[in-house]
């Protein structure tokens, strides 16, 4: 039986909107950009594994994509880059469940968490002071350090 949203599933309510993925506020991703393809899982599961198409492949081009507008779209792309193919499409594949609707929930779970991750914008340094103690200590540890290489310098009158 597929699970709905209202069955305490906080990914599945946060992550579709209808027809389309929701990533944010303002950037959704329509189902018809996304391809899914179900191909047969490996490992165990014995006979069943054999005969049903349980894993899910899920693949949304980047580069075409009307979800994303271009200054979002440029920051995705830089951060994706290594998981993208040469036409800019994302591959993501789901086989931790039994169920193939089950496997795509996750699927584009995944999707819309790495795609919010890539998009988010970094939070700016914030210069900091060091404090006085800090500083009198590393000025106490460089005196420190000085006395020791005088003394150790040869003098002519010694």
């Amino acid at each position: 039986m597929p699970r709905t949203p209202s069955q305490g599933d906080p990914q599945a309510s946060e992550a579709s909107d209808g027809d389309a993925l929701r990533v944010s506020a303002r950037v959704l991703i329509p189902r018809d950009e996304l391809q899914v393809r179900a191909t047969r899982a490996g490992g165990p599961g014995g006979q069943h594994v054999n005969t049903s198409s349980s894993r899910i492949e899920l693949q949304w081009n980047l580069l075409q994509s009307r979800a994303l507008p271009e200054p979002l779209r440029a920051l995705a792309l830089e951060r994706l880059a290594g998981r993208l193919s040469r036409e800019g499409a994302l591959r993501i594949t789901a086989s931790e469940h039994r169920s193939q609707s089950r496997n795509r929930e996750a699927a584009e779970a995944r999707l819309v968490a790495l795609l919010r991750e890539a998009i988010r914008r970094p939070t700016p340094r914030r210069p900091t002071a060091p404090t006085k103690g800090s500083v009198e200590r590393r000025l106490d540890s460089k005196r420190q350090q000085k006395s020791r290489k005088a003394e150790r310098r040869w003098t002519p009158d010694d």
